[in-house]
């Protein structure tokens, strides 16, 4: 047991959406590649020893978190406790050079796996988030921007018709769906909203998100005909 393991940040949030994007392509919750710096090649990462090191790092937190959800009544006669937990794998076997050398030589390769939770792989391929590649490797720096961007694509992917008002703040408001404390003053995190929402439209001009006009909530509408994805090209020059 590794209960030193420290919880994922930062660039971590890059694994589950490789690791999404594979299941998908190889149809299969045990994901196959050939070494674990592809994922440096993917979203275009530099290359070299220190971020070797941390992808490898990286891949540990990322299979060892495990989310917790629930919910404690103490309001009644009789309090309830309801949880339960989400983990994104079940099994990881992967091979590392030992001189972090983020370049193996073709003898060193060996077949890599991640075996994905059934749960997280049910979920990918019942809802999968359209997200552009190219935008994910801007943004790897960003990991706050990159949360808003995923967030943002998902939620309006599964709005239908009418145009969906997300709170503010509130028990599901956006600041908790964010965990964004730090903003929790009105006035800051509405600016910080404004921000990001400007700062992805260079990333996507489609994005089919505003703020009301009372400055409440977030609106957004579908984005099914609004260019989630787009072509390579476009992206690297927006």
């Amino acid at each position: 047991m590794h209960y030193e393991t420290p919880v994922p940040y930062g660039q971590d949030r890059l694994i589950p959406i490789w690791l999404a994007t594979l299941a998908l392509q190889q149809k299969s919750r045990i994901v196959h590649f050939e070494s674990p710096s592809q994922l440096f090649d993917y979203f275009r990462l530099p290359k070299d020893g220190s971020q070797y090191r941390r992808m490898r790092a990286a891949f540990q937190r990322f299979f060892a978190a495990t989310i917790f959800f629930g919910t404690e009544d103490q309001h009644t006669k009789h309090p309830v406790v309801d949880w339960s937990r989400f983990h994104f794998a079940d099994k990881m076997q992967l091979w590392f050079n030992n001189n972090d050398d983020p370049q193996p030589s073709y003898e060193e390769r060996s077949d890599n796996l991640v075996v994905l939770s059934e749960t997280f792989y049910r979920e990918v391929c019942e809802h999968p988030i359209p997200v552009e590649r190219e935008v994910v490797a801007a943004l790897a720096h960003a990991p706050g921007l990159l949360d808003f961007y995923v967030w943002i694509t998902w939620k309006s992917w599964t709005v239908k018709g009418v145009p969906t008002h997300v709170p503010f703040f509130g028990l599901n408001g956006l600041c908790n769906q964010l965990g964004t404390k730090q903003y929790s003053v009105e006035g800051l995190f509405r600016h910080k909203v404004r921000q990001r929402i400007t700062q992805v439209k260079q990333f996507w001009p489609e994005c089919p998100a505003g703020i009301s006009e009372d400055g409440q909530r977030l609106l957004i509408r579908s984005s099914k005909s609004s260019a989630t994805v787009r072509p390579a090209e476009k992206v690297a020059n927006a």
